[in-house]
């Protein structure tokens, strides 16, 4: 399934799972956990099937020997799961409607719980019965909807639709929602930044578990990249340990690790109070998303916890008074939880002791007793980097946030500082993320920081083959929409702007070559500097005969859009003079929509190029280095100057953008869109007089 078909089946099972709000009284917060278990549920029957002929066969070959061992035990060796038959996805979609659904999905799930002790009490059961309180139908409904998820899905799809689904409900349930998700591309930045390989990750605030699959999927990744280069790698899995102070997000949670096939443990704790897994020093990564400037945890109940007082507490500023003695509370916790996760992680252990945390932006420059954490936290060398993310990137924080990265074994004490506010894709008008470009180009600073430069070279490569893929598919389109245009445009100036395009469009085929000729002779093992500098002077030449190929389409699309334009005004000005009302007619939405959709392919597939500009002109030599507006590597004398604030923006500085244009382009391009204005309040006039003539004439109105 590639992605495009799993962004469809995304769509389509959210339709029919909103289908419930849209249709019932239920509230988000009904509709969610059992929607959620429903997919879980397909999950466990889509991975059972898969064993179930093996599972069959080592039953029937032991039934009657010294080995013989019961059929769920053999099930859940094989998959981890045993569906008895009224448990099967297919027996609950088949029953006849004269069932109570409710009542049998709610026996499915607890045969589910009864051979997995670690589901027990987790799976919704109860819940179902709301969903038949205003609809008989809408429950078998879903479970049709969801039974169109391929039987051959694994883990990696489940996982994907079901972070997907938390998104989805945060989004909807607003501030509520908000506290068991953090958006899958935040955690992906935070996860390709302190890369945890292996070991234990702990995250005292999990939420619904969305670092810990993040986590493993990186493993995942990592695996695969080392497979590729034909290098060994541990196969031991990740061991999660989390906690989450509500019982119904605990559930959310041990479900997406089942989901996703992870080890390890959830427990219901609250981290200011609670140490389940006698944390203090115990974990190779730590990460969270912990709630923001809570101000009424009592300082009592913490200042004699090492997890909480060994970099130092945040105090009142004014003195207690003997009647307050006692109750006195943290003035903001987050340095609680920064102190939380300087503490949690292993010492002197190779390739770990790292950590990533979600902050609000006012920690960084927090003054008094804060401000001394934060220096001692500096001065002992703890302080990887800190980056700064754009505004609306969270579903409850419209204000920008802030990442900051712990590394007990850091090689200088240096402190890197990445402004990435500017650097993300709009989701909707208020919420917006990063592509997963995106996030291999900022993740991609750490690294070239940490001398990982043939990690750069292998992500250009990556860009290349993607992009010339996107081209190859964008080439087969681009005809059929050109003959769209040319049954419009059936003038010699469109035939011909249209005819240059297409011309511009072959020249790939010298692309293809000299994109071919560079795929044999890269070896991207890049064990020297000799062979990290020779990749990259071919990359950037390889790039550099892309430039006019692009360039070319851009000013072919420009002067398509010129034609179009024109042809649409012609059409306009022969409709007036026959006295015609000036509408866009059939014709002429034709045209537009086959325009947009070239420009959508020319979009496309330049993206992958711009990815190549992006990180080209910032780090030519495929080595880390300053970039004004981006990136910094503080000393701690400059930290110091700065009054140890921790916020990137007294760092990185601020660039200016050009847009590239000349002064002549500029105003041509100015003088275009003057024509247009005109045009565009031209017509509005004329549409104006028509709706007002047709009320007259309604109206009887002679005026």
């Amino acid at each position: 399934m590639n992605a495009e078909q799993l962004k469809q089946l995304e769509d389509d099972l959210w339709s029919a799972a909103d289908n419930l709000r849209a249709n019932s009284d239920l509230k988000s917060s009904e509709y969610a956990t059992p929607v959620l278990g429903l997919i879980f549920l397909k999950f466990a029957d889509n991975k059972y099937k898969r064993a179930e002929a093996a599972i069959t066969k080592e039953h029937a070959a032991l039934q009657g020997t010294r080995r013989e061992k019961p059929i769920s035990e053999i099930a859940i060796e094989k998959c981890g799961f045993y569906l008895p038959d009224h448990a099967r996805y297919k027996y609950l979609l088949e029953l006849p409607e004269k069932e109570d659904l409710a009542k049998k999905i709610k026996q499915a799930m607890e045969a589910v719980e009864e051979y997995k002790p670690e589901l027990d009490g987790i799976l919704p059961k109860d819940e179902y019965v709301a969903l038949t309180r205003t609809s008989n139908t809408l429950l078998a409904e879903l479970l049709k909807n969801f039974s169109n998820i391929p039987a051959d899905a694994n883990g990696d799809i489940f996982g994907k639709i079901y972070e997907f689904f938390l998104g989805k409900f945060a989004l909807s349930e607003g501030q509520k929602g908000g506290e068991f998700f953090t958006p899958t591309s935040v955690v992906k930045l935070m996860v390709e930044i302190i890369e945890p390989h292996h070991g234990t990750v702990y995250d005292p605030a999990c939420g619904s578990a969305g670092m810990f699959v993040q986590s493993q999927q990186f493993v995942e990744r990592h695996r695969k990249k080392l497979d590729e280069l034909g290098k060994a790698h541990d196969e031991d899995q990740l061991y999660v340990y989390g906690q989450e102070k509500t019982l119904d997000t605990v559930k959310l949670a041990k479900m997406n690790l089942a989901v996703n096939g992870l080890r390890g443990e959830i427990r219901q704790a609250n981290s200011y109070t609670e140490n389940p897994f006698d944390g203090f020093g115990k974990f190779d990564f730590v990460m969270a998303n912990p709630p923001f400037n809570v101000d009424d945890v009592p300082l009592a109940s913490v200042e004699d916890d090492p997890r909480f007082n060994t970099y130092g507490l945040p105090r009142k500023k004014t003195k207690v008074k003997a009647s307050e003695k006692g109750k006195e509370t943290v003035p903001n916790a987050n340095y609680l939880w920064i102190n939380l996760f300087a503490t949690s992680l292993k010492d002197s252990t190779p390739d770990s002791g790292r950590a990533a945390l979600v902050m609000a932006n006012s920690a960084s420059d927090a003054r008094h007793s804060e401000a001394d954490i934060r220096q001692t936290l500096i001065e002992n060398n703890l302080i990887y980097g800190v980056l700064t993310m754009p505004s609306n990137m969270f579903y409850t924080v419209t204000l920008p946030a802030t990442l900051w990265f712990f590394d007990k074994n850091k090689q200088d004490d240096r402190i890197l500082f990445i402004d990435a506010r500017n650097i993300f894709s709009v989701i909707d008008k208020a919420h917006r993320e990063f592509s997963e470009e995106q996030v291999q180009n900022i993740a991609i600073i750490s690294k070239l920081h940490k001398g990982k430069r043939a990690d750069l070279i292998r992500l250009i490569d990556s860009y290349f083959r993607s992009g010339m893929e996107q081209l190859l598919d964008n080439l087969e389109k681009v005809e059929p929409v050109s003959e769209q245009l040319l049954d419009v445009l059936d003038d010699t100036q469109g035939k011909q702007a249209v005819g240059e395009l297409v011309s511009q469009w072959q020249g790939l085929k010298a692309l293809q070559q000299a994109s071919d000729a560079y795929f044999q002779t890269a070896d991207l093992h890049l064990t020297t500097s000799e062979a990290i500098e020779a990749a990259n002077r071919a990359q950037r030449e390889l790039r550099a005969t892309f430039d006019p190929f692009f360039q070319q389409l851009h000013t072919g699309l420009k002067q398509l859009d010129k034609v179009v334009r024109q042809h649409e005004k012609a059409r306009v000005e022969e409709a007036r003079q026959a006295g015609k009302r000036t509408t866009t007619d059939r014709n002429a939405r034709r045209l537009k929509d086959a325009l947009e959709e070239l420009h959508k392919e020319v979009r496309s597939a330049e993206a992958y190029y711009q990815h190549i500009h992006w990180l080209q002109e910032r780090f030519p030599n495929a080595e880390y280095e300053d970039v004004t507006g981006l990136c910094k590597l503080a000393t701690p004398e400059e930290v110091k100057e700065q009054d140890c604030s921790l916020n990137p923006g007294r760092y990185v500085g601020v660039v200016i953008e050009e847009d590239g244009k000349t002064e002549e382009e500029f105003l041509s391009d100015l003088s275009e869109m003057n024509i247009q204005l005109r045009e565009l309040s031209r017509m509005a006039d004329a549409l104006t007089r028509d709706i007002v003539s047709s009320l007259d004439e309604l109206c009887g109105d002679d005026a």
